[in-house]
């Protein structure tokens, strides 16, 4: 089976943005874009009120996917565009539609009410549940374009990508979270910042142990770990330029700062076969809402 990138479409700006996004992720990965609009069917009576009949169910399942891929089309030559329409819940047929993808990109923001699937909560969903990497991507803000800056401050593909920014706990790494970031790096002709942020131990932080020098032989200690763990891909991956990072305070509020100058923010998500359900790690929770750059999980084990 041919893999594709699959974007969720569902007219607002946002997931005109992620749509836009993913149609540069599938022509630097050499790959079909495939936009996907869900149709959660509405009760009856409110499907024959003025607002929501026909026309507007017509609008929605049939006009904004299509518009869409012309436009990616005519935007992004030579790049093959599919569309796809299903019915069903939000976030589960979304899930459902990327198990055999390469990625899942999603507006991080939409429509409230009846039609919008990336209302907060259910994007989160989509998260929580795909065992796929799932991109967020925000309208205004890096969405657009993910290149630096010309000498005007307008964005320019003659100026090559901002960093890849990977947040990664050093003490228990995921080769998957890591390969995918230091692959974007790679396609993307760019750096790969690694931010490896870190609490001090509870006795620290209420003064049981106030020596400088104890702090700054735990900041030699976490910066050590770290180069040990990206050695061997830094081996693997010669071309791409790595800056290690490793401060001390919360790992969440550094990548939020970090992320106004990267092209995409990569983060893990650890998958929990919970009877509460699926869950979204606090850190990665905070970079999905506060991130100014497009934002990419990758589940692992």
């Amino acid at each position: 089976m041919v893999r594709t990138v699959v974007v969720g479409l569902d007219g607002s700006s946002e997931s005109r943005a992620a749509a836009e996004w993913a149609a540069r992720e599938a022509k630097l990965r050499g790959l079909p874009l495939k936009i996907v609009h869900v149709w959660e069917p509405v009760p009856e009576p409110m499907a024959q009120a003025p607002l929501l009949g026909t026309e507007t169910q017509l609008h929605w399942t049939e006009r904004i996917p299509r518009e869409a891929a012309q436009g990616i089309k005519l935007r992004h030559p030579g790049l093959e565009v599919t569309t796809e329409q299903l019915t069903g819940g939000y976030a589960e047929t979304l899930v459902k539609a990327a198990e055999d993808a390469e990625l899942l990109a999603l507006g991080s923001r939409g429509l409230s009410g009846f039609g919008g699937f990336m209302v907060g909560s259910v994007g989160l969903s989509v998260v929580a549940h795909s065992t796929r990497p799932v991109v967020l991507v925000r309208a205004g803000e890096q969405a657009a374009d993910e290149h630096e800056p010309d000498a005007a401050g307008i964005p320019s593909a003659a100026t090559g990508y901002r960093p890849v920014l990977l947040g990664l706990d050093a003490e228990s790494p995921d080769d998957s979270v890591i390969e995918f970031a230091f692959e974007a790096a790679a396609r993307r002709e760019t750096g790969l910042r690694v931010l490896h942020g870190w609490n001090l131990p509870p006795y620290y932080v209420y003064g049981l142990s106030g020596d400088v020098r104890f702090h700054d032989e735990l900041t030699r200690q976490k910066a050590a770990i770290l180069t040990e763990t990206l050695r061997p891909w830094r081996q693997k991956y010669p071309n791409v330029e790595v800056t290690e990072e490793s401060p001390s305070g919360s790992p969440g509020a550094h990548l939020v700062d970090a992320s106004s100058e990267a092209s995409l923010v990569v983060v893990g998500r650890r998958v929990r076969r919970s009877p509460f359900g699926a869950h979204i790690g606090p850190i990665t929770h905070a970079v999905l809402h506060h991130a100014a750059a497009p934002v990419a999980v990758v589940a692992h084990n």
